[in-house]
């Protein structure tokens, strides 16, 4: 039986950078591994743990188009959307979709990591 989600790991062509961006983010800390230098996570913050893996030849998804799938992304729960929107982008996040200023009742944002990866900012 599986006890517990160990990490959820993000392929990506520079893992210490887009570490850096997750632990800025989240305000956790990157942790790299001495004998893989291809595979780096993030700890420091509650939840399970991010780890970014070196990926030869790595090509980012698109968001919305599904000719490379996004096939995963990450949903963080903020109180101030406008300020951890700017904090994200300060990071070198880059806004795909303000959801709730195009559909009534949405209370998220769609953003793209450093390396392409969709992850939302949801205000709950």
């Amino acid at each position: 039986m599986i006890r517990k989600l160990q990490a959820v790991a993000l392929d990506c062509a520079d893992p210490v950078g887009l570490a850096e961006f997750y632990a800025g983010l989240l305000g956790g800390r990157v942790v790299r591994d001495p004998e893989d230098s291809g595979w780096v996570e993030v700890h420091g913050f509650e939840g399970t743990p991010l780890a970014c893996q070196r990926v030869d030849g790595y090509r980012p998804p698109e968001w919305p188009g599904q000719e490379r799938p996004q096939q995963l992304h990450l949903d963080f729960d903020v109180d101030d959307l406008d300020g951890e929107e700017k904090r994200a982008l300060s990071l070198g996040a880059t806004v795909l979709e303000r959801t709730d200023q195009i559909r009534p009742g949405a209370n998220w944002r769609v953003y793209a990591d450093p390396a392409g990866h969709p992850f939302c900012l949801c205000q709950h």
